[in-house]
């Protein structure tokens, strides 16, 4: 039913997704960077009990975080336009409710466009949105960026292409994307500082390299969050 759509969009716009209280940029200080976030996980982050219990410890060990600054600069690095991507391979479903201690490896991913300190600023910003999930870096690689966002309508989408690395493209949800008719978000983000997170659907997302061991390419699955991040 048409009302029914309306009122899954809008609780959809009022899931303010779960962010640690450290995290946040306080209201009275200015942030000093900001941005648009694109998160790509390999188990459904919008979804009902019934596929989020038989996913746990089986799916959703590998993730794609990618940020684009727009504004800003980080330890007086100025980061305007540029992007970071960071690909984890993890040994448990990252953000399950009932797992562990989250042992995973990670791999960098920085603006071919940056200088070498851009780069490192880069690569010490994405740490910090992270906490400890990019501690075990593997390697830092440098490609080419393609970051776009249309996440202010109805119709939002993005895509990210990160060489010939990482691949992310995305639509809205849609009341097709209802299975268990109890839909929720299951897992928060696995970053930090942002303003809002929306869940969606990866027409296409994957990771192609040959540092962390594993490949993987997902089609229609409700594991992405867009949004944006002030820090």
């Amino acid at each position: 039913m048409k009302s029914k759509g309306i009122l899954v969009f809008l609780a959809l716009i009022a899931l303010v997704c779960a962010i640690p209280a450290g995290a946040t940029t306080p209201k009275t200080q200015a942030p000093q960077i900001t941005g648009q976030y694109i998160e790509a996980r390999t188990a459904d982050v919008y979804t009902g009990p019934c596929i989020a219990n038989s996913e746990i410890g089986l799916a959703g060990k590998q993730a794609v975080m990618g940020w684009h600054v727009e504004h800003g600069a980080w330890g007086n690095v100025e980061l305007d336009g540029l992007s970071v991507v960071a690909v984890v391979n993890s040994d448990i479903t990252l953000g399950s409710p009932d797992g562990g201690p989250v042992h995973a490896q990670a791999l960098l991913i920085v603006d071919e466009a940056a200088t070498d300190a851009q780069r490192a600023a880069l690569v010490n910003f994405a740490q910090a949105q992270t906490g400890t999930l990019l501690s075990k870096i593997l390697a830092i690689e440098a490609a080419p960026m393609r970051f776009e966002s249309n996440i202010g309508g109805r119709h939002m989408s993005a895509s990210l292409v990160a060489g010939n690395l990482v691949r992310i493209t995305t639509r809205a949800l849609n009341e097709g994307d209802e299975f268990c008719h109890n839909e929720e978000v299951y897992y928060p983000p696995l970053a930090g500082n942002l303003e809002h997170a929306m869940p969606a659907v990866a027409l296409e997302a994957g990771y192609r390299g040959d540092k962390l061991g594993v490949t993987w390419t997902e089609n229609e699955r409700r594991g992405v969050f867009l949004g944006s991040f002030a820090n």
